[in-house]
């Protein structure tokens, strides 16, 4: 799972849901297909082991892990999914930067010296040696954002072009507080810091600061910090050199006031007024100086496609994907464990993969639609292999029926409720309240709508392109135990075992909740498998018009 997360949030699937139709017959010939836990903890055991040394790309680790997935689902009878390979190439670039300690502020007779890591965090995109901002004016542009959906534009008479855009974290709504602007407290994608660089990068802006804000962006400024001189992977995009921005980065809140003085402007009153519809943001009159030294290092790594042919309508697509990638070797814990097994982030996952093709291999029918199975590699970095997976699809988006994403399963037994991301995305909502009343559970909202975690793992990049999507997590009210109980373990594993050499098979490990789970992801996918629903974005969705304009 991504950093970028809140400590106490577990998202960890993305389910695409609907009931049973009174009058449609079961054509698979059975309701469901018996998962075990015992194959499932198999696999899980494999996948989270020693030997494939923390799943990092790049690394042998990589391709041990792609040989047992080619090896069990060759096992299971499954085809490859990209013609004659199970194996997609994802070209990518590891680029490590090194800013100047410091940055200059000068302008209205005024100068300020800000300090790197402290003060501000640089990184950039570019693959160039180097990178120069020699007094580069520094812009106010409210939040960054251009949604025709809300009747909203911050760039809107507002020159950017080969300026630094200094930029506030999250949307409008979470400032105002009221439902009716943009999703009131809940995060849109509008508010999720990726969207606002390449909107500035849309806007030609030469450079992106965003203001941090720790209850707004959803995680300190200390998480940001770790992106200061270090190297980050991204798509290789040589051969279709979309315009990045020299800069990205953030400023830290007491940074920003000290901006807005240099500048004269009131920032209490500007950042007020930036959250209102109509808000004019405007040059600050000040200018910044800076520079950072670049490396670039090419590499290749894979995501891992398997597929079940549709019987009837073959072309169709429904997705599960899951991670394969996770840390590799890193810093030692006390015991002088280096491996970062990453079990539950996500071998859970890519474990959930070979169950489900497993059982749906078991069914005395074939899915009318194709079930395609996909471990998608560098969702550590960013969520790369999917983004790869999305921009260059084995099945055309306009046939991909939706995306069920699993990623870090319930590791600490069956819960009777599913919590709900992004409420208000899709109909697929109504499916999985559905789905789970079937069986006996509840569907319960999200706790930190303003975190927006809807945004935050693989599926979202199939959202992007218009694909339906669901995000589903494991609930806290433990069968059994209570809600007391679920969320001190959903604690206990943020804070032993989250992105640790601790996060590895061990004995609290409870698997009956993560095939419980996964039952009800087989019933979904079985569900649209032997249909013809398309499952369609709600209106006010972000991904409506995307899915709209090519489904006519």
């Amino acid at each position: 799972m991504n950093k970028q997360l809140l400590y106490f949030v577990l998202p960890v699937l993305v389910a695409l849901c609907s009931s049973c139709n009174s009058d449609k017959p079961d054509n698979s010939g059975e309701s469901a297909a018996v998962l075990s836990e015992e194959s499932y903890g198999a696999y899980l055991t494999a996948l989270a082991a020693d030997e494939l040394e923390g799943r990092k790309p790049f690394t042998s680790g990589e391709k041990k892990t792609l040989a047992y997935l080619e090896k069990e689902f060759k096992a299971l009878g499954l085809e490859p999914g990209n013609g004659d390979s199970f194996l997609q190439e994802v070209p990518m670039v590891d680029i490590r930067t090194s800013p100047a300690p410091s940055m200059t502020v000068s302008g209205k007779g005024k100068t300020l010296e800000l300090q790197g890591r402290e003060d501000y965090v640089l990184w950039t995109r570019r693959t160039e040696p180097s990178i120069t901002l020699d007094k580069s004016e520094l812009v106010f542009a409210g939040f960054g954002i251009v949604a025709p959906e809300y009747n909203w534009n911050d760039y809107a008479g507002l020159d950017v072009k080969d300026k630094v855009v200094l930029i506030m974290v999250n949307d409008p709504g979470f400032y105002e507080q009221a439902p009716d602007v943009f999703k009131g407290r809940a995060m849109t994608y509008y508010g999720r810091w990726t969207y606002k660089f390449e909107e500035a990068a849309r806007q030609g802006a030469k450079g992106c600061l965003i203001i941090h804000n720790t209850e707004p962006a959803g995680y300190g400024f200390e998480v940001v910090q770790n992106n200061w001189n270090t190297s980050k992977l991204y798509l290789d995009t040589r051969g279709d050199e979309t315009y990045k921005c020299a800069i990205e980065g953030w400023v830290t809140d007491a940074t920003a006031q000290k901006l807005f003085q240099a500048a004269g402007m009131d920032y209490a009153t500007t950042v007020q007024k930036a959250s209102k519809s109509g808000a004019k943001p405007e040059p600050m009159g000040i200018n910044i100086s800076t520079s950072l030294k670049v490396s670039a290092t090419y590499d290749k790594s894979y995501n891992f496609v398997a597929k079940i042919t549709g019987s009837k309508h073959p072309d169709e697509a429904i997705l599960y994907s899951a991670h394969w990638d996770h840390l590799g070797y890193g810093k030692a814990d006390a015991s002088g464990d280096s491996i970062y097994n990453g079990a539950v982030d996500d071998a859970t996952g890519v474990a959930g993969l070979l169950e489900l093709a497993r059982a749906f291999k078991s069914l005395p029918e074939l899915p009318e639609r194709s079930i395609v199975f996909l471990a998608v590699t560098a969702e550590e970095q960013g969520l790369w292999g999917s983004a790869y997976y999305a921009e260059h699809p084995i099945f055309p988006k306009e046939k991909t029926v939706a995306d069920i994403n699993m990623d870090m399963m319930n590791p600490y037994g069956k819960t009777k409720d599913i919590v709900l991301y992004g409420l208000g995305q899709s109909e697929l909502e109504e499916y999985i309240t559905e789905e789970a009343e079937a069986i006996g559970r509840y569907v319960a909202p999200e706790e930190n709508p303003e975190a927006g975690l809807y945004y935050r793992s693989d599926h979202f990049n199939f959202a992007k392109i218009g694909v339906p999507a669901l995000f589903v997590g494991p609930g806290i009210d433990h069968v059994g135990k209570g809600k007391a109980y679920g969320k001190e373990k959903l604690d206990e594993y943020f804070a032993s075992y989250y992105h640790k050499p601790s996060d590895q098979m061990h004995p609290g490990l409870k698997l009956d909740g993560a095939v419980a789970d996964l039952s009800l992801l087989f019933k979904v996918g079985k569900r649209l498998a032997y249909s013809q629903e398309w499952p369609q974005w709600k209106q006010g969705s972000e991904f409506k018009a995307t899915r709209d304009a090519y489904m006519k």
